[in-house]
C-alpha cells in the first residue's frame, strides 16, 4: 500500500474537502489556521511524530463539521458524505466555561473557608468544569490533560496533604498565602488554556 510522503498535506487536503461548503475565505482561514497549529507543534515538539500531532488535532470531518456549524451553515445543508452519521461534537459550550467553572469556585471557597457549603460547591463545580475542559473540542488532548491536572488534580492533592498530614504550619498566613499560590495556579492555566484554544 502506497504512504504519503507528506501526510500534513493529505490532512488538510482532507481536511479542504470536508469543510467544501464553507465560504472560501472562512475554508483559507481554517486550513491556514490548522497549517500554522501543526508547525508550532513541530517546532515547540520536536519529538512527537507529525501523526501525533495531526491526532491531537482530530479527525478532519469533526473539524470541519465543527466548522460549518460555527459559520451557520450547519450540517443539514451539507453535502452527504460516507459517514457523515457518526456522532459529531459541534462545541456548544462556550470555551470560558469550564475556565471559569475550574478558578471561581475555588476563590468562593478561599473568602468563605469556614462555610461547608461552599467548599462542597467548589469541588462539585471544579469537576463539572474539569468535565466541560475533557470533552470541549477547544484544545487539543494534550492541553486537556494539562489543564486537569494544573487545575484540577495537584491542587487536590495539595490542599488533602496540607490538611491530612498534620504538617501545615499554624495560623491563618500560611493558609492565605497557599490559597493565593493556589489561585494564582488556576489563574494562569486558565489564561494559558484561553490563549490555545481553538476557534
Amino acid at each position: 500500500m502506497k504512504t504519503s510522503a507528506d501526510p500534513a498535506r493529505d490532512y488538510l487536503g482532507a481536511v479542504e474537502r470536508e469543510a467544501s461548503a464553507l465560504p472560501a475565505d472562512r475554508r483559507r482561514e481554517l486550513l491556514a489556521d490548522l497549517a500554522e497549529h501543526i508547525e508550532v507543534s513541530r517546532a515547540e515538539r520536536p519529538h512527537v511524530t507529525i501523526g501525533e500531532v495531526l491526532a491531537e488535532l482530530g479527525d478532519p470531518r469533526a473539524i470541519a463539521a465543527t466548522a460549518l456549524a460555527e459559520a451557520g451553515d450547519g450540517l443539514a445543508g451539507a453535502p452527504a458524505r460516507s459517514g457523515a452519521d457518526a456522532p459529531v461534537r459541534s462545541g456548544k459550550v462556550h470555551p470560558l466555561v469550564p475556565l471559569l467553572m475550574l478558578t471561581l469556585p475555588f476563590l468562593l471557597a478561599s473568602v468563605f473557608p469556614h462555610v461547608p457549603a461552599a467548599g462542597f460547591c467548589s469541588t462539585l463545580f471544579r469537576v463539572i468544569g474539569a468535565v466541560l475542559l475533557c470533552t470541549s473540542v477547544h484544545w487539543s488532548t494534550v492541553q486537556k490533560t494539562t489543564g486537569v491536572l494544573l487545575t484540577a488534580v495537584l491542587p487536590t492533592l495539595a490542599i488533602s496533604v496540607w490538611i491530612w498530614s498534620g504538617a501545615a504550619p499554624a495560623g491563618d498566613t500560611p493558609a492565605t498565602l497557599a490559597n493565593l499560590a493556589t489561585l494564582a495556579l488556576l489563574a494562569g492555566t486558565a489564561a494559558w488554556l484561553w490563549r490555545g484554544r481553538r476557534a
